[in-house]
């Protein structure tokens, strides 16, 4: 009873029912939320304030920026399925309102976007330039992971989303992790023009997700381990999220000696061997389930596949 009364009372005002409204569409910033609803930012910090107390909404702080998100299913759920009814009856004329102006939102967050790739353009295509094309490793990443349906995707250090935009579709929950706020801000620029609203994003650090033990069945590191100090460590750390049967998909490249690319790029990781993704796939309790490799450029561009034993395996071993 205490729960919904607690529910009742955050609801009870027309601003924080037009909140939870917007939400439910996407996530939104303290002063996004402000812009849409014509408010200045304590008013609304205040509004979200109940509402996150009450368990509706919950903060997630990128740098210095704070985005709101709807709180857990469990609270939000009934309330969404009373207030999608009461609609259906009577439609709300603010939330029609405050849905279009979103458009503005999502407009300034594109252009935020294309004015950061502009700059830093040059030093993405450089990059580019020294293995196969972008197109041909995403056909083979589908190839490996074929169309089995996945229940919860995380995409670690997701960077601009374009996992989550190759396979958020297949995903009844995808979540993208980065330690960059710059990095999430674009992603979610990106995820919005998608309509990929089931895709959550989140700062935080490879090495310790922000997940249970068991949460995903799906964890991808997509030209992310090159960047990292400890790469036995992040693929442990991506292993513990996997459910039995979960499978970990590694993109990145074969050993190679472009030193320039530590100096000018911040790769910690010249590349990696065969041995040494196997390695770190068995003291995390992965097994290696397919290995490709992409020739074609200076870079060779490796696929490591590997999968976690399911319970009623490791109870037979």
């Amino acid at each position: 009873m205490t729960i919904a009364l607690d529910i009742f009372r955050a609801l009870a005002d027309p601003t924080r029912l037009r909140i939870l409204a917007l939400l439910r569409a996407m996530e939104l910033s303290i002063g996004e939320l402000a812009q849409v609803l014509g408010q200045s930012q304590p008013r609304v910090s205040r509004h979200v304030k109940i509402l996150c107390d009450a368990g509706l909404a919950e903060r997630r702080k990128e740098g210095s920026w704070v985005f709101l998100a709807l709180g857990a299913a469990q609270k939000v759920a009934p309330v969404a399925a009373a207030l999608d009814a009461w609609a259906a009856e009577e439609p709300d004329r603010w939330a029609i309102a405050d849905i279009a102006r979103l458009a503005a939102v999502r407009a300034d967050r594109a252009a935020s976007a294309a004015a950061w790739f502009e700059t830093h353009a040059g030093e993405w295509d450089a990059i580019r330039s020294l293995h196969v094309a972008d197109s041909e490793v995403e056909a083979s990443m589908r190839a490996v992971l074929g169309d089995t349906p996945v229940e919860r995707l995380v995409d670690i250090g997701t960077g601009t989303g374009r996992v989550l935009e190759l396979f958020g579709w297949q995903a009844k929950a995808a979540l993208g992790i980065d330690r960059s706020s710059e990095m999430l801000r674009l992603a979610r620029a990106k995820l919005s023009e998608a309509g990929l609203s089931h895709a959550e994003l989140r700062q935080a650090d490879l090495y310790a997700l922000p997940l249970d033990d068991g949460e995903a069945d799906l964890a991808v590191l997509h030209h992310v381990l090159h960047y990292a100090q400890q790469p036995g460590a992040a693929i442990a750390e991506a292993a513990r999220v996997l459910r039995g049967g979960g499978r970990l998909l590694i993109a990145d490249f074969a050993p190679h000696d472009r030193e320039e690319l530590r100096s000018r790029d911040a790769h910690t990781r010249l590349g990696f061997s065969d041995a040494q993704i196997a390695g770190w796939f068995e003291v995390a309790g992965l097994m290696p389930a397919r290995i490709e490799t992409l020739e074609g450029g200076e870079l060779t561009v490796k696929l490591w596949l590997g999968r976690k034993a399911a319970a009623r395996e490791v109870k037979a071993a």
